[in-house]
């Protein structure tokens, strides 16, 4: 049975120090109690269901004072931060709320080897020895998120509860689910039902890059109940981990006027012909500038605010093309009318009304970085994907960012340069790359740098058809991503490439306990690659699948 040697641990601890001489290891065993004392009681909940079920040892409650786990909130410590002690006799850990509990329970899961992130026992074992060791620890940042696209390629219910479960092995505390797209509408709307029963699905699928000549002629689609997204937020919340949605509004928005042919600019096109996109790109159709459009997506919001408890809502805000509106007679009298001066003045109007919409209720509007264009109001939040410049501007104007430049964090680009990763896209990005990934740029002073809130790795799955597939793009990288999030490194150049690869020795074991299809480090298995499948040229371009 191999365990694991405290040095082995992602992400790594702020402080970690030996006990004194002679402690030795603490042996758990079917015995050992877990006392859960007030407010840790979900993550003795969650150890017994997880840890337990992979050593077959009950962890009863008890309070045993020789022998025992002790789980304590001890507010003195951060928020999140937590103290793990593990000596002869007991294991004592404390945290500064219960998700700093949690996060140290996931560091003594690490402790036991690889073999407690199985689901079942795989051999008999009377005693796990737990390494004697003081951890002392605390995230570097507040938001540390993934961005999973659900729009492009449906993930079905239990692929998501699946990825917060590799989320929370990474101490990340954010699932930025992205749910409508050109390509599908993936939220049940009850107001609405046309937006899942026609928005939610395509006549067929662009295989690969969108000038690959390859189609899959299946018909693809899917969509959350309202029942599975309350499911998917307390699965989330029992891990500590935030589902922030997304609805983009104005532009990427074809699959809900293909429901709703009204959302579109029909006095442009005959937006009744309009179907859901069966391939990549930006798609033309965005919303009408219309009274009409505003009322619907309130109408949505309202059912959002209701499954979601989140403090932020993502609008998107990218990528809107002004051509129809250019062409509008309707939208040219709506920007007379409000006194704008053109187009892009148009999209900030959008913007702003759902900013103004979601602070009345108690909410802040998050959007990419195309939402500095019209001018924000003061509660909203930026996602800042391409390159640093849009944080920068952001934090320099007293907005809140979360860093995600695709040049460094959008995990669907390809890993290597070789000729058969599958699919490659984008930028060449090796896990020793995101390693050296730093989320607040060095031009900001102490004050603006406070309003960097975090950083998110983005997974955009237009060329990711199935787990298997998303899992290669996603790891190891993430794992890589969530030391970055986490730990207060050095600067890149000085990071320490070799301990970290050295590290992922060990936590490769883990993923393959844990079931993950990541890409090996020699290159991707045999059944791993897509041959004939096209990419994006290696030309160093900037990708826009």
């Amino acid at each position: 049975m191999t365990h694991t040697a405290p040095t082995d641990l992602i992400p790594r601890p702020r402080l970690l120090s030996p006990v004194p001489p002679g402690r030795g290891h603490f042996p758990l065993d079917r015995h050992t109690p877990l006392d859960a004392r007030p407010g840790t009681e979900g993550v003795a909940h969650w150890m017994r269901s997880t840890i337990g079920a992979a050593t077959g040892l009950p962890l009863a409650p008890g309070d045993d004072a020789d022998h025992r786990i002790a789980l304590a909130v001890d507010p003195a410590l951060p928020p999140e931060g937590y103290r793990l002690v593990v000596d002869g006799s007991t294991i004592r850990l404390d945290g500064g709320s219960a998700a700093g509990v949690f996060w140290g329970a996931q560091t003594f899961r690490q402790l036991l080897g690889p073999a407690a992130f199985r689901r079942a026992p795989v051999v008999e074992r009377n005693e796990w020895p737990v390494p004697a060791v003081v951890i002392e620890d605390a995230p570097r940042f507040s938001w540390r998120g993934m961005m999973l696209d659900v729009a492009r390629h449906f993930l079905p219910k239990d692929g998501v509860l699946r990825y917060l479960d590799l989320l929370a092995a990474h101490k990340l505390n954010v699932l930025h689910l992205h749910l409508t797209d050109d390509q599908g509408w993936r939220i049940e709307i009850r107001r609405h039902p046309e937006l899942t029963a026609t928005g939610a699905w395509r006549e067929r699928t662009r295989l690969g890059h969108r000038a690959s000549p390859l189609w899959d002629e299946r018909p693809h689609g899917g969509c959350y109940t309202q029942d599975d997204i309350r499911e998917i937020v307390a699965y989330a919340a029992a891990r500590h981990i935030t589902i922030v949605p997304e609805i983009d509004i104005p532009g990427h928005s074809q699959a809900a006027i293909a429901a709703y042919p009204e959302l579109g600019n029909t006095d442009v096109i005959d937006t009744t012909s309009v179907k859901v996109w069966d391939t990549w790109g930006i798609s033309p159709n965005v919303l009408a500038p219309t009274d009409n459009a505003l009322r619907f997506y309130e109408q949505v919001l309202e059912e959002v605010l209701d499954l979601f408890p989140s403090r932020f809502v993502h609008i998107g805000g990218d990528e809107c093309p002004k051509d129809q509106w250019r062409a509008s007679p309707a939208a040219q009298a709506r920007i007379a009318a409000l006194g704008l001066a053109d187009e892009d003045a148009l999209h900030g109007w959008f913007v702003r009304h759902f900013d103004r919409w979601l602070a009345e209720r108690g909410r802040r509007l998050i959007g990419w970085d195309e939402i500095l264009e019209g001018g924000l109001a003061e509660g909203a939040a930026v996602s800042s994907w391409r390159g640093y410049a849009g944080g920068i501007a952001a934090a320099r104007a007293g907005h809140d960012v979360v860093m995600c430049p695709e040049q460094h964090v959008y995990l669907d680009h390809r890993q290597h340069a070789a000729p058969d990763e599958p699919v490659p896209i984008g930028f060449v990005r090796t896990l020793e790359d995101v390693y050296r990934f730093e989320p607040v740029p060095p031009e900001l002073t102490e004050e603006h740098a406070a309003h960097v809130l975090g950083t998110q790795a983005n997974v955009w799955t237009e060329v990711m058809d199935s787990q298997q597939r998303l899992d290669y793009q996603v790891f190891p990288r993430l794992a890589a991503f969530a030391e970055v999030a986490w730990s207060r490194l050095p600067a890149p150049a000085d990071r320490d490439t070799a301990d970290f690869e050295r590290r992922m020795g060990a936590h490769y074991a883990r993923l393959d306990a844990l079931g993950v299809d990541y890409r090996p480090p020699g290159g991707p298995h045999p059944w791993q690659r897509r041959p004939g499948v096209l990419g994006r040229p290696l030309d160093g371009t900037p990708p826009n699948v």
